[in-house]
């Protein structure tokens, strides 16, 4: 059986979903590859993990018309406190000083999965393959052919662009031959959501410490989502712990500032890396989100740089009339290059400079720390790069939908 697309899109999670859901209503015919059912529990767009979704990043969700279903229960960041332990200092940044009503939200997985499938649903153009498998992928020159492996047997399928969202370890990136750099933290993330008794309503804590930074993200009332990087040796002792032996520990490393820490939920962890793919597309394949770029989740960019790719790729596919072709995947690769060299740079820094503990080094971080406080310039770039608004906006990262969805 063969089928031909304009764009087929391997991973149809949270980046490639958004993709999509952009897409529909174009002029392009559109398949989704999707390894596990959508609405499954392992479907990585409906568990129950959370993000930090900066502001930027609302404006290209309000383009693609998936903020309305994500709004109500998304908890605003209106003030973000960074601090060493150990050291005097901390930096504040605050939504009402950068004249925006907030600095991010924290928005649980399963509401970006909740508001792509209406969308998806909903579009003629739009085919949606969930479970299916790449088997093999190869460029022809003038389009991409695919063997795909569903539930209902194999598929050929050509396109004329192949989009890569299948993640840090991407078969497809693998598959085209497509070389990426990848460097290992030793370091493990611990996430769980746990509870205080003295909530600061709005207020994310990063907090450094001498096991790795530690990220508190208000949730709504006394509930937090926490992400607590541990020494990679050490972290599967850390899910051995008894919850009173987890909830002590945090409350050693964080200290009172919200008062007791009261309950903690299921914990998991997953170890830290880095991947940079070396070009962001090569023949008539485009990489966007963790298979382009897998970051440190220290600053909470993830996403949210993926986000940008996705704003990117759609603006260059405004005027095309071959979604595939170099021209226009070339104008993707600058659009981008700035923004993730900037953010990857940024992230890789803070991961290895409070990883380390020495006396001279910790007073040098809080030095910089009260100089982000206190100089207003430095302050304004801190909270333009945690919202997102550093760099050029593409036309999603303004607010401006696709062409397409105007018409």
């Amino acid at each position: 059986m063969e089928d031909a697309f304009d764009i087929l899109i391997v991973g149809g999670g949270m980046v490639g979903g958004t993709l999509a859901a952009a897409l529909a209503g174009g002029p392009w015919r559109v398949g989704v590859i999707e390894a596990r059912p959508y609405g499954a529990p392992d479907q990585p767009s409906y568990d129950e993990r959370n993000i930090a979704l900066a502001y930027g990043s609302r404006r290209i969700l309000e383009a693609v018309g998936m903020w309305p279903m994500i709004s109500a229960e998304a908890a605003p960041i209106t003030h973000i406190h960074v601090s060493d332990r150990g050291y005097f200092g901390a930096a504040h940044v605050d939504a009402r000083e950068q004249g925006v009503p907030a600095l991010g939200y924290v928005v649980a997985n399963r509401l970006v999965g909740a508001a792509l499938m209406p969308l998806l649903e909903a579009a003629d153009a739009v085919e949606l393959l969930a479970p299916a498998a790449v088997e093999t992928a190869q460029d022809l020159g003038d389009e991409v052919e695919v063997r795909v492996n569903t539930s209902d047997g194999a598929r050929l399928l050509r396109t004329r662009l192949l989009v890569a969202a299948d993640g840090a370890s991407s078969p497809v990136r693998q598959a085209l031959g497509l070389t990426a750099r990848t460097e290992r933290y030793g370091q493990s993330a611990v996430i769980a959501n746990v509870s205080v008794d003295r909530p600061r309503l709005g207020t994310a804590y990063e907090r450094f410490t001498d096991s790795g930074p530690l990220a508190l993200l208000p949730l709504g009332g006394e509930r937090y989502s926490l992400v607590w990087t541990q020494r990679e040796e050490a972290a599967a002792a850390v899910l051995e712990w008894s919850d009173a032996d987890f909830l002590a520990a945090l409350q050693e490393r964080f200290g009172w500032r919200m008062g007791r820490f009261v309950a903690v939920g299921r914990r998991a962890a997953y170890p830290l890396l880095m991947v940079r793919a070396e070009q962001a597309w090569s023949g008539r394949t485009a990489l966007v989100g963790n298979a382009l770029h897998s970051l440190h989740p220290v600053a909470g960019q993830g996403f949210n740089l993926a986000l940008r790719d996705v704003a990117a790729l759609l603006e260059v596919l405004q005027d095309a009339r071959d979604p595939g072709a170099a021209e226009g995947l070339n104008r993707y690769q600058r659009l981008r290059e700035p923004d993730m060299a900037r953010v990857i740079a940024f992230t890789d820094l803070l991961a290895r400079l409070f990883a380390r503990e020495a006396p001279l080094l910790g007073h040098l971080r809080a030095t910089g720390l009260l100089a982000a406080d206190w100089l207003a310039p430095l302050n304004r770039i801190m909270a333009r790069q945690n919202m997102g608004l550093i760099g050029r906006p593409t036309h999603l990262g303004s607010g401006q939908e696709p062409a397409w969805h105007r018409t």
